[in-house]
């Protein structure tokens, strides 16, 4: 019986671009370069290496987004993954992450799995409560937060893990079907061949929009948000710092400095 991974995904917009908020303070993604979050290629990794040690195992990509998330789905497509599932519709505009984790929880139930894989956050939201919040829905176990995870038994196995704290390690474990999280200590995530890349393109991506999933428009969107943003202001511009000149009192003037910004 095939062990079936499904690697929740998420299309963002680039850091280092001139990311904004749009009118309605949601975030402006049609002015900037969007990706696959960093932060899941680490969950494709982690979903490739487990379905590299299982008897047999398929990976399939989930996403929520606009019509251009499809650009992360077959980012994550050409590290390996088997097929993708993209989740679009213009209710979606705002949902916030209550409601898109029952977006998710739909799409996965419709999808069949036996675990499901996600990165620690998003890389521009930085929440990291969707996890939890998927599991609860799902109503099935979490592990969060792995930098090393495994599965023994096959679909009706165990997911074990291992968590880094400040102060010490938890080694953790669940039954199947469970939800995981993994961290950017997880293992470096594969760069695609070229022939992966080429062998992405003929592999299958399905679209469902919320009729597919039976959920109303008011239950997402800003409509359907239990969190939203009332006000937002651009970062002011960098001035100039203030500079030292060491002339035999710069050590002086430096912890004066510290000292009247309570820094020491």
């Amino acid at each position: 019986m095939s062990l079936r991974i499904v690697v929740c995904v998420k299309y963002v917009p680039d850091a280092t671009g001139d990311r904004h908020f749009a009118e309605d303070l949601t975030v402006d993604r049609d002015d900037v370069d969007g990706l696959l979050s960093e932060l899941d290629e680490y969950a494709v990794e982690q979903a490739l290496q487990i379905a590299d040690e299982a008897d047999e195992a398929e990976i399939t990509v989930l996403t929520v987004g606009p019509e251009d998330a499809k650009d992360a789905l077959r980012k994550a497509l050409s590290m390996g993954a088997d097929k993708a599932v993209h989740v679009e519709d213009d209710d979606l505009h705002g949902t916030d992450a209550l409601g898109t984790s029952l977006v998710l929880a739909k799409a996965v139930e419709k999808t069949g799995y036996d675990l499901v894989i996600c990165g620690m956050a998003s890389t521009d939201g930085t929440m990291g409560v969707l996890p939890a919040l998927l599991a609860e829905r799902l109503g099935v176990p979490q592990v969060t937060l792995l930098s090393e995870v495994s599965v023994e038994g096959g679909p009706n196995g165990t997911v074990k893990g291992r968590r880094d704290g400040d102060t010490a390690s938890e080694q953790l474990e669940a039954s199947l079907p469970a939800v995981v999280s993994v961290t950017d200590q997880s293992g470096e995530a594969r760069y695609p061949s070229f022939k992966g890349i080429m062998a992405a393109k003929k592999k299958p991506v399905t679209s469902w929009d919320l009729e597919d999933l039976e959920i109303e428009a008011d239950e997402v969107g800003l409509e359907g948000a239990w969190t939203a943003v009332d006000s937002a202001a651009e970062r002011p511009a960098r001035t100039a710092g203030t500079i030292v000149k060491d002339e035999g009192e710069g050590g002086k003037q430096l912890a004066a400095f510290l000292a009247e910004r309570k820094f020491v």
